[in-house]
């Protein structure tokens, strides 16, 4: 897609009615148990599927905090949150500053903290963010394009070593080494600007035409994204802050839900309550992962990966 045509689309897509369905909402409905007068705490807020849903449960005298690094969810999750009403603040920023977020409003402990891991439906359909290799636009998949490297200054200047560690922990790829090598190579003649171009590359690289590409399960190109957008907003890195000051904004008897959809995420989530538990920091932990039922995955296919894992804080 040449700029021209891409810019002629963008007005059209901006224009379509938002939509996001938020995974396993019943599940975390029926962990946090939200009621009239509890303080909770959406760490990604995205278009407030989940918080809708849960401010709507813990008004009038309740109160949610809601936290996301897109200033674009933020404006649109507003608008979803004035027509419950309610005691509601929002916050541009990141999920590992939520003490700091809570110190601000006065606020030391919460009773349930909710976070979806995942990148909300308008980020990946929305070709300027450049998150999907469906779409051709500029590879930047920065959730704050304010701040930050774009993915395309990381492809460009990462080493064929650096690019083969990042694909296989962020991204489970096994061809991570042909990815890597392509990438290298390709990049020499001239940088990769494009997701479209970077999508062409891994197909190559996985021995995979465009066309059997297009009608794969998972699409080659799959894991490289989901490496990359991982790697370029310092994902895995802010979770584990997360993770370690989840007990400390807890309520004796408050709840955390984690929703993950890889499994570098939930094997920090899972290690983390885990020590929790033997620390007795948490009083019980989910002992499994909660998934998406065939209904679920059925409406919203997106969620198949999804895992949800709980953790409550013991009483002091």
């Amino acid at each position: 897609m040449n700029q021209v045509v891409f810019a002629m689309l963008l007005p059209r897509f901006m224009k379509r009615e938002i939509r996001h369905i938020p995974v396993l909402l019943k599940e975390v409905l029926e962990l946090t148990k939200p009621k009239p007068g509890m303080f909770v705490v959406d760490c990604t807020l995205g278009l407030a599927g989940h918080a809708r849903e849960l401010l709507a449960r813990i008004k009038p005298d309740g109160k949610l905090i809601g936290i996301d690094f897109d200033k674009r969810n933020i404006t649109e999750a507003r608008k979803k949150l004035d027509e419950v009403g309610g005691d509601y603040h929002l916050h541009h920023g990141n999920f590992a500053g939520l003490q700091q977020i809570l110190a601000e409003r006065g606020i030391w402990r919460v009773d349930a903290i909710v976070a979806d891991l995942g990148v909300a439906s308008p980020q990946i359909d929305d070709p300027s963010r450049g998150f999907s290799f469906r779409f051709d636009g500029p590879l930047d998949m920065r959730m704050d394009n304010s701040r930050g490297r774009p993915a395309s200054v990381l492809i460009n200047t990462l080493s064929e070593r650096e690019l083969t560690e990042v694909l296989l922990e962020y991204g489970d790829e096994t061809d991570a080494p042909q990815i890597a090598k392509l990438i290298v190579q390709r990049r020499k003649r001239r940088p990769i600007e494009t997701t479209r171009e970077l999508m062409e590359i891994v197909c190559e690289a996985r021995d995979f035409t465009l066309e059997r590409a297009r009608g794969a399960k998972l699409h080659p190109a799959t894991r490289t994204f989901q490496a990359l957008r991982i790697l370029t907003n310092r994902e895995l890195a802010n979770l584990d802050n997360l993770l370690r000051i989840l007990p400390s904004c807890l309520n004796p008897g408050g709840i955390a839900c984690i929703i993950s959809f890889h499994s570098g995420e939930d094997r920090r989530v899972k290690d983390a309550f885990k020590q929790g538990l033997e620390q007795r920091l948490y009083s019980e932990i989910s002992p499994d992962p909660i998934l998406p039922g065939e209904e679920e995955t059925a409406a919203n296919p997106r969620s198949r990966s999804a895992k949800l894992r709980w953790a409550r804080r013991a009483a002091e």
